[in-house]
């Protein structure tokens, strides 16, 4: 508990002011009073923030000082790699620290305001074609849009569900679908966030499942209230989509954080048809495998979010993002997610809104 934040904040105090860069004494305890408060302060801001106290203010400076750590941990450890080579090369301190100092602080500076550019903008629409075999052909280019991870939160972005509103209204989709992760905090407090997405409208229905952060909040709350906007939440249950006399099962799983069966979602459902299962986490595809599934569309990873994390989510989650085939029968698709959580930071791994096009063979 301890060791994390010591290394998040310690590498780079060391990196910046005292390594050799033979700053000023003021300089160095001033950029050392800033560190020290950052690692005291930040478990305190999270918990304060994302804790049962629900403090929108705290998150806000937790989640950012959480980034801004990451960011310049990261870059600061490249930096010492840097460094290495200029001394091979004979750099002479404090010339040489001073100079990985600064490179460091200009990276991490352009990294931080484009990734917080990249967070708040509006995602970009991502198009795929997924052939599904045992589709019918009045199914035959079904329009699935896929949402997750949007976690309305601290920082109000009611303005942003606006447009990603009108965004995912322009599309006309047939299916309309949340991959989980809807909104962080009780309903009380985020259904503004919340409404303009909520209220949009899908000729065919509108799905959504319950990811882990609903958990955090209280998942039943979430799921009755867009149970009474007119969503069909599914936590291990299942809806069918009818077309052209053709019919597709639409099902979903609670998330691992809760009870997931799959078993009870699928309880009913006839061998032939084609089952797209909503999952959060990419990992649940174990299950859909063995159980015959035509498409699993999950969130959860968020692409990694801030480069290089992808590199710790996949440690747990195989796949992080896009289209991928498991087994004989079943595709995975993975989105990067439409919104981001904690820090509003997103560092080459930028949003989405999905649009999965259902195809027959041939």
């Amino acid at each position: 508990m301890l060791l994390v934040p010591a290394l998040l904040f310690g590498i780079p105090w060391w990196t910046l002011v005292v390594g050799g860069q033979s700053w000023p004494v003021a300089v160095v305890v001033a950029l050392t009073a800033v560190a020290v408060a950052a690692f005291a302060g930040l478990p305190l801001l999270m918990a304060a923030g994302h804790g049962r106290r629900h403090l929108d203010a705290a998150a806000r400076v937790g989640d950012t000082t959480l980034g801004v750590a990451w960011v310049l941990f990261t870059w600061t450890v490249l930096g010492q790699l840097v460094e290495l080579v200029l001394a091979f090369a004979g750099m002479p301190d404090p010339l040489r620290s001073r100079v990985v100092a600064a490179g460091v602080l200009v990276v991490t500076l352009g990294l931080l305001a484009h990734g917080t550019a990249e967070a708040l903008r509006l995602p970009r629409v991502r198009r795929r074609d997924v052939v599904l075999d045992r589709l019918g052909p009045g199914l035959d280019g079904l329009r699935v849009v896929v949402l997750a991870d949007t976690h309305f939160g601290p920082l109000d972005r009611t303005r942003w569900s606006q447009r990603v509103a009108r965004v995912v209204a322009g599309l006309e989709p047939d299916v309309l679908v949340h991959a989980g992760d809807l909104a962080d905090g009780d309903v009380a407090d985020r259904a503004h966030e919340v409404r303009p997405v909520a209220e949009l409208t899908a000729p065919l229905g509108r799905f959504s499942i319950v990811g882990n952060h609903e958990h955090f909040s209280g998942a039943a709350q979430w799921v009755q209230h867009l149970r009474g906007l007119g969503w069909q939440p599914l936590v291990n249950a299942h809806g069918v989509v009818e077309r052209g006399g053709d019919r597709l099962v639409v099902a979903g799983v609670d998330d691992p954080t809760g009870t997931p069966d799959l078993r009870a979602a699928l309880s009913g459902v006839a061998p032939d048809l084609p089952v797209l299962l909503l999952a959060h986490q990419p990992s649940q595809v174990r299950a859909a495998i063995a159980a015959g599934v035509d498409l699993q569309i999950s969130g959860h990873t968020h692409g990694g979010q801030i480069w290089p994390f992808h590199l710790l989510v996949r440690l747990d989650q195989k796949q992080i993002s896009g289209l991928r085939r498991h087994g004989e029968r079943t595709q995975l698709y993975v989105s990067r997610g439409t919104g981001f959580w904690g820090p509003p930071l997103r560092i080459f791994a930028p949003s989405e809104i999905t649009v999965l096009t259902l195809r027959t063979p041939g």
